[in-house]
């Protein structure tokens, strides 16, 4: 169940379109992804910088994306990614962590291990604590946020149709 962040590159691109391919197949959201959904090739999707200043303008965050790797066959299981700073979008409904995990994949640790590891590049950027948040019927993500520690701040109601219930629960995790 060995899983590491590794910082996409090259070697990754068919792993990382293929990721794309099955999570759209399976009709879920590609979280943590650096909107892997908006791009046609790896290359145009690995251009973070320039592509997300030019969606979200004034809005755009920069983000630390790393790919979740499984050790023992170098498989892409999830991607993760650290936004930083908090714009009040993001404080209020995104947080400063997503993450998302291949369907195949999933309940086997690997959302919780990727969490754990991405907490100590959020912690050398100097934060002292970061918001995670999830949909309130998402208890995957309810367990591995709380595996790591974060603690329920509160829930809002989601004005922009994010998540599939409503309702947006907020966790911090004090690092």
């Amino acid at each position: 169940m060995a899983v590491e962040l590794i910082r996409p590159a090259l070697a990754h691109k068919e792993q990382v379109m293929e990721y794309k391919t099955k999570m759209l197949a399976n009709h879920d959201r590609l979280d943590g992804c650096a909107g892997l959904e908006d791009v046609a090739s790896f290359e145009e999707w690995i251009d973070f910088e320039n592509r997300l200043k030019q969606k979200y303008g004034d809005g755009y965050v920069p983000s630390e994306v790393f790919l979740g790797i499984r050790s023992e066959d170098e498989k892409v299981v999830g991607i993760i990614d650290y936004r930083h700073p908090l714009t009040p979008f993001l404080l209020q409904y995104g947080g400063n962590i997503g993450y998302s995990v291949l369907p195949s994949e999933r309940g086997k640790g690997y959302a919780s291990e990727m969490l754990r590891q991405i907490l100590s590049v959020c912690r050398e950027y100097g934060e002292r604590a970061v918001l995670l948040t999830c949909d309130q019927n998402n208890e995957a993500s309810r367990r591995t946020i709380l595996k790591n520690g974060g603690k329920l701040e509160n829930e809002v109601t989601d004005d922009f149709g994010i998540e599939k219930s409503g309702i947006i629960q907020r966790y911090w995790i004090t690092l």
